[in-house]
């Protein structure tokens, strides 16, 4: 090859993109990226410009129209299937996930507690009579869902649960208490997992129920701009067609877990693309000795190390979405993708803080939010101990749980 060759070859190469290093955007569709685009539009006009206002008061104002909303762009229980959900693939899904999370992780958790576990369990678990009752509402926004495992005293140790269900007649009598719940004071349905004779159960109920209630939990410091509650069920009186008919035991509540892990596979991503790109361009104006500080070396360390996990988390989350979508992702598969992306995205915002110095932990810049958001999304839906031991397991064949 000649050496005019080579140059015109070298020529055709296209831009560095310092938000997109690694050219990930040449893996995706046209759906794709139209799927993308149309959540981080709205997201841009409906979150960003209110998120530190909502943060800072602790609350979610207006949570049933901003359901109505993800509802009207098809982004509640998009991955599913029929009854109005639109049939994304698991990649559209995680693209989705993290561009709500790039908002904030309370509105991921919206949309991934509605999608990923209460309408999946629905629509995986449920009767038709079920299917045709809930999930074209909850597609819709209109009817908003929770989803019922983690007790006070048991969370890691689900079979430990002692909400309980036992047959009267025809009916079934719920009691016990469930905690850590979001969407729970909004919900018009909630999906309770409960001990009964037969094993671990699920049961599809409507939140105006006798004896259902759900109290806000306040004073949080973490996912502050999220609806999060208790559920108390004191005899709760349900007819026999409320039980999920299609699983018996943990492994109901368990694939339902692996879903929504996916979800935070991605949008953990997205709070860490955030605090980079914010780093970035504070690096780029910040002046501290004449210059700016993106010019120090130390600097330039720190985003390199950054733009690295970020991208590296990114495609992993690729990869296990291509995965899904052929039907070939492992339980296991999963606790390694939130495992390491979780983590990642916590030093990541961590470093970016250092990099905006005092002004990190304003809410006048998005940083510490993400930061102190990710704490909670360390431990939901399976703490870093937990992950470690499935992979563990996964490698050694040795069960540590016990």
């Amino acid at each position: 090859m000649s050496v005019s060759s080579k140059s015109e070859k070298s020529e055709k190469l296209p831009a560095f993109d310092p938000f997109d290093p690694l050219g990930i955007d040449d893996l995706l569709e046209p759906e794709d990226l139209a799927v993308r685009d149309t959540v981080r539009s709205w997201a841009a006009d409906r979150v960003l410009p209110h998120i530190a206002e909502w943060f800072e008061a602790g609350e979610l104002p207006g949570i049933r129209e901003l359901a109505k909303e993800l509802g009207g762009i098809g982004a509640l229980g998009m991955s599913l299937s029929g009854y109005g959900c639109a049939g994304a693939s698991a990649v559209q899904y995680g693209l989705a996930c993290l561009e709500l999370e790039a908002a904030d992780s309370g509105i991921r958790s919206l949309v991934s507690v509605q999608g990923s576990l209460a309408m999946y369990a629905i629509h995986r678990f449920g009767s038709e009579e079920q299917k045709q009752r809930w999930l074209p509402g909850m597609a819709a926004g209109d009817v908003i869902g929770c989803f019922g495992l983690t007790e006070p005293d048991h969370g890691s140790d689900p079979a430990s649960m002692r909400t309980y269900a036992k047959r009267d007649g025809g009916d079934w009598i719920l009691n016990g208490r469930k905690m850590w719940i979001t969407n729970g004071s909004v919900a018009g349905v909630a999906v309770v997992w409960a001990q009964t004779e037969e094993g671990v159960r699920g049961f599809v109920v409507p939140t105006d129920a006798p004896g259902f209630s759900a109290p806000e939990i306040r004073h949080k410091w973490s996912l502050r701009a999220s609806v999060t509650s208790e559920l108390i069920l004191d005899g709760v009186r349900l007819p026999a067609d409320a039980v999920l008919p299609d699983v018996t035991g943990l492994r109901g509540p368990l694939s339902c877990l692996s879903h929504a892990r996916y979800g935070i596979v991605w949008g953990a991503m997205g709070a860490a693309r955030t605090c980079f790109e914010t780093a970035v361009e504070y690096a780029k104006t910040r002046e501290q000795f004449g210059r700016p500080i993106a010019g120090f070396q130390l600097t330039q360390a720190k985003l390199a190390d950054m733009a690295v996990e970020l991208h590296k988390g990114i495609l992993l989350a690729h990869h296990l979405g291509r995965r899904m979508d052929a039907g070939r992702l492992r339980p296991e598969q999963v606790s390694f993708g939130k495992l390491n992306n979780v983590r990642e995205a916590i030093d990541i915002c961590r470093t970016a803080r250092t990099i905006l110095g005092a002004n990190g932990i304003s809410l006048e810049y998005p940083v510490m939010r993400h930061a102190t958001n990710l704490e909670s999304v360390l431990t939901y839906e399976g703490t870093v101990e937990m992950h470690q031991l499935v992979l563990g397991k996964a490698l050694t064949g040795v069960d540590a749980f016990r």
